[in-house]
């Protein structure tokens, strides 16, 4: 997985673009087929914002948070992606698929 990080207002210092790459590599735990990932860091006044768009296998997600502190937000964005790939993960997966055939065979 391919994860560029950049910022817009905000210098991404090396602490941050550790946490980030620490944190969003445990996407893959999740979900096999995800390709790349963008995160951008801002900061508009007292409000710190981490945005990520994630290209997986048939799918784009994209998923914001803000915060007070940027490593809240980045946190706080993490839960939101897992929560869209888990989503999406279900969606590829028929669970009842073979019970219609059961019923029909019958």
């Amino acid at each position: 997985m391919q994860i560029q990080i950049s910022g817009h207002q905000i210098e991404v210092t090396q602490a941050l673009r550790d946490h980030v790459q620490n944190r969003l590599k445990k996407l893959d735990k999740y979900f096999d087929n995800v390709t790349s990932l963008a995160v951008v860091l801002s900061v508009e006044k007292l409000e710190q914002r981490a945005e990520a768009t994630l290209a997986a296998a048939g799918r784009t997600l994209h998923a914001e948070a803000s915060d007070g502190d940027m490593y809240a937000s980045i946190d706080t964005l993490l839960d939101k992606l897992v929560a869209q790939l888990r989503k999406h993960k279900e969606k590829l997966t028929a669970h009842h698929r073979d019970e219609g055939r059961e019923l029909r065979a019958e």
